[in-house]
């Protein structure tokens, strides 16, 4: 071997546990050689990082994907030597139906696999350790649960029952199954058969030990919809009731601004504001206002609830909303992030009425680009509250209250609009359920909401200044970062949105995957060509799940779907906390330099996104609670619908404007249906008939399981296309 070779050789083998640790601190990110250099500030040893990529591609240590990158490989431990102890991962718990469960964990692309009996007495969503003890390149490793790091949940609903002299609530959702044991003076007179919300105090480190808990509340009737509601929110982590530290504390609060609230503000009060929201909105937390300059450019307010003004860092209040982390809306009520005095009063910009606020002015120029922008504490005083409704038919007509404002407001939207697209914007346009209730919160009617154009202006100039705000702490940093709050949104997985292609083709839709945008292109196609063919209407919740999660965190990696290269959440801090930890560091990067630990932000971060999660996880359960109910008084009727997936058992259809999903059991068909190809199709083995994923069918509706949140369907005929 020459002296140059040698040279680059051992380079190469410096460079391979560096490179090597690059790939695991994201290890489902892609990187190039060109990328791992510069992140090693080694940009003139690309090619030796490219020799270090191939090295540790042969060590199964990584994989190449398409387009030049590398990953980590999703099942490398570090090193086939390394001690038992050393592989220990930390994820959360996904429980089935049969008492098993798979443990999510960042660090490894597929979920661990965990039998009942190695659960340790984890539950649904809890944090754990976990210790792989088997696995393998094509299926999902085996493991073990070590410890429970963070419960989940420590409130269940559940029914008091007498086992030998002691009491026990027992929980009733099949995904938390649990017995708690309550002692006599525990019991807060609760009885035999009552439904309870118990506390757990003490979680036994013992196995078959009982965990130890407290009745805190008493109850209605089984199954009516108030329990079922409290249940869905307990079960995904949320509290019902504010703690009475956090309730003394806001009483505190005084009920009006003071005049010491406005010292340092801008008085913005001047200004012809306006709030534009849901008929049945409480909590507004922005406000638009619009004036023509004196050099003829226009300038927009975009005015946020100033919550961090009620919201002390450390307190009792702070920590509660920092627990709660979000609002979370079910069908028929809203569980609050901060106690109504702040969400609906004094955060609430409530028209007519002073209110303190952030503001963020925009001076947009005559080609409707933004030239100036300025972030400040302010109070102002919005004069109008709009439903949507109310607003877009003044935007309609071109007549009434503010539509001097509404007007332009509308154009300049429409142009930020079609940037943002033009810069690689993504239009995922799902159908989102509302209903209608009657006085005891049934449900009578079920629609699908309408986007409006009023809808579209409000979110342009939400999303301006999300991005503005993210921007302004991007380029403030002048060489040395500021761990900022970032919402960010990552490439698509290359294999996933591989599969997802070829899924598409197979329904005649084209994915073309050459580069990001061109995949962003193709996915508003898709959403184009669904309005003309609703069968490929199936395909957007499929397009949805193949994307990666938007997420908070301190690593600015851009937003994908929005084509945006900083975003953040600055606008709805009644309802986020995501928005008040920017709001912190805005503000006092506005005026100083302030930086606070980026690992306890990241921290923070991954702890928002995981309630966020749960939020979503507990509307979805709500909405499909209440399309079940809704067929319940319809059993025997028939609906048409949409092939939407397959398993083995069956065909998943969801109905038509209900847009709830339930199964026809292939056992109930007249023929023998086995599934073909990457279970797109079903065959008749008999008739030789095709059933696809999209193709319309007539059903009939069999049973509904409210419980289950199920429904039983019979295929009554099957639409020819023409």
């Amino acid at each position: 071997m020459n002296k140059k070779s040698h040279k680059h050789k051992n380079k190469k083998d410096k460079l391979t546990p560096k490179v090597l640790s690059i790939l695991q601190s994201k290890p489902k990110k892609g990187f190039s050689a060109r990328q791992i250099s510069k992140k090693l500030d080694k940009p003139h040893l690309v090619n030796e990082v490219g020799d270090a990529l191939s090295e540790l591609v042969n060590q199964k240590k990584a994989y190449e994907l398409d387009g030049g990158k590398y990953r980590l490989d999703r099942f490398y431990l570090k090193s086939a030597n390394e001690d038992p102890e050393d592989r220990l991962f930390s994820g959360k718990v996904d429980m089935t139906r049969s008492g098993s469960a798979y443990i999510i964990t960042e660090d490894l692309d597929k979920d661990i696999y965990v039998s009942s009996r190695k659960l340790r007495g984890a539950l649904n969503g809890d944090i754990v350790e976990v210790k792989i003890f088997t696995g393998g390149r094509k299926t999902n490793p085996s493991g073990e649960v070590i410890k429970v790091l963070r419960r989940h949940t420590k409130e269940f609903i559940g029914t008091i029952y007498q086992s030998g002299n002691r009491y026990f609530a027992g929980t009733d959702n099949y995904g938390n199954p649990l017995d708690i044991w309550i002692e006599d003076d525990h019991l807060n007179g609760a009885e035999e058969g009552d439904k309870v919300i118990a506390e757990v105090f003490d979680w036994s480190e013992r196995p078959n030990q009982f965990p130890r808990g407290k009745v805190v509340d008493k109850l209605g009737k089984t199954g009516s919809d108030d329990i079922e509601m409290k249940a869905i929110l307990l079960k995904n982590g949320f509290h019902l009731n504010f703690p009475d530290a956090v309730v003394k504390e806001v009483e505190r609060i005084p009920n009006q601004i003071q005049e010491e609230d406005l010292s340092g503000r801008a008085d913005l009060r001047h200004l012809e504001s306006f709030t534009i929201d849901p008929v049945d909105a409480k909590d507004f937390d922005d406000a638009l206002s619009y004036r023509i300059l004196e050099n003829n450019n226009v300038e927009v307010g975009v005015h946020i609830a100033d919550v961090t003004h009620y919201l002390k860092e450390g307190s009792a209040l702070d920590k509660e909303a920092l627990e709660r982390s979000t609002s979370v809306y079910l069908v028929d009520r809203v569980l609050p992030m901060l106690p109504e005095k702040l969400s609906n009063n004094l955060c609430s910009l409530r028209p007519n009425e002073d209110r303190l606020a952030f503001s963020a002015l925009f001076e947009f120029d005559q080609n409707k680009k933004v030239v100036k922008r300025w972030f400040g504490k302010s109070v102002i005083h919005s004069r109008k509250r709009f439903t949507y409704e109310e607003a877009q038919e003044i935007m309609d007509s071109g007549e009434g209250d503010f539509s001097e404002a509404l007007l332009p407001l509308n154009e300049i939207a429409l142009k930020l609009r079609q940037d943002r697209f033009a810069a690689g914007s993504i239009n995922f346009e799902t159908d989102e359920v509302r209903f209608q209730l009657d006085e005891n919160g049934y449900p009578i009617e079920i629609f699908v909401k309408e986007r409006k154009p009023v809808h579209m202006l409000v979110e342009d100039f939400m999303l301006l200044a999300n991005k503005e705000v993210a921007t302004f702490m991007q380029e403030k940093k002048d060489g040395k970062p500021i761990p900022f709050v970032y919402r960010v949104h990552d490439l698509p997985d290359p294999m996933k949105i591989a599969d997802f292609a070829l899924f598409a083709k197979e329904l005649g839709f084209n994915f073309d995957l050459s580069t990001p945008k061109k995949i962003a292109s193709s996915f508003n196609r898709l959403t184009e060509a669904s309005k003309q063919k609703p069968e490929l209407e199936v395909l957007q919740p499929l397009a949805i799940r193949s994307m990666a999660k938007a997420i908070y965190t301190t690593d600015n990696i851009g937003h994908y779907g929005l084509g945006f290269e900083n975003y953040t959440h600055f606008t709805s801090p009644i309802r986020r906390y995501s928005d008040v930890l920017v709001h912190r560091i805005l503000e006092k990067n506005i005026k100083g330099d302030y930086r606070m630990s980026i690992e306890e932000l990241e921290k923070q971060c991954r702890y928002i996104s995981q309630m966020e999660r749960h939020a979503m996880d507990a509307e979805r359960e709500s909405i499909k609670y209440k399309q079940v109910e809704f067929l319940q008084k319809r059993v025997g009727e028939e609906f048409d619908g949409y092939v939407t997936g397959m398993i083995e058992r069956g065909i998943f259809v969801e109905l038509e404007n209900v847009l709830c999903e339930g199964l026809i059991s292939f056992d109930s068909m007249d023929d023998y249906y086995e599934m073909t190809g990457h279970r797109l199709a079903a065959r008749g083995r008999q008739s030789g008939r095709i059933i696809k994923m999209g193709d319309k069918l007539k059903v009939k509706l069999l049973d509904t399981d409210l419980s289950r949140r199920q429904i039983e369907l019979e295929l009554i005929e099957h639409y020819e296309k023409d």
